[in-house]
């Protein structure tokens, strides 16, 4: 047998493993992911405004069990969205705390846009499909050791 691991090897799994891992689309991802949360907040950012600022501009709804008061949602709003376009530029510089950020903002903002339904039905579900693929691009990435 020559020196050369076989197709079955751990050594010839990791390297493909890691490969994948940084493939394009993951790559591409990454920084399509960085992007998004840099808009998103800045997005954010303008909803929490209009909602504290007029609290007429979202849809009453009556008997939505997780009703809250928009003045209220619109802080939140407005948080998340300061603390997500900061992330979205540690994205985009490659920042590991950024990436562990991204995800955990990409997920809370997953639960806020679900209790958003009722106000923003379809506003919500795309933005409800956009946190999942932040979340995939954000945790299949693994940069190469010499840039950590």
């Amino acid at each position: 047998m020559s020196g050369q691991p076989s197709w079955g090897s751990s050594a010839s799994s990791a390297s493909s493993a890691s490969s994948a891992s940084n493939s394009g689309w993951v790559t591409g991802g990454v920084i399509f992911a960085g992007a998004l949360m840099l808009i998103n907040g800045v997005l954010f950012v303008f909803q929490g405004i209009a909602a504290i600022a007029e609290d007429d501009v979202y849809v009453r709804v009556d008997d939505y069990i997780y009703r809250i008061n928009l003045t209220g949602w619109g802080w939140i709003l407005l948080v998340l969205g300061v603390v997500a376009f900061f992330v979205g530029v540690g994205i985009l510089q490659g920042a590991a705390w950024a990436r562990v950020l991204g995800i955990l903002l990409a997920a809370l903002s997953l639960v806020a846009q679900f209790l958003f339904l009722p106000y923003q039905p379809v506003w919500s579900v795309v933005m409800m499909a956009i946190a999942v693929f932040v979340i995939w691009a954000l945790a299949v990435h693994h940069p190469d050791p010499a840039r950590r």
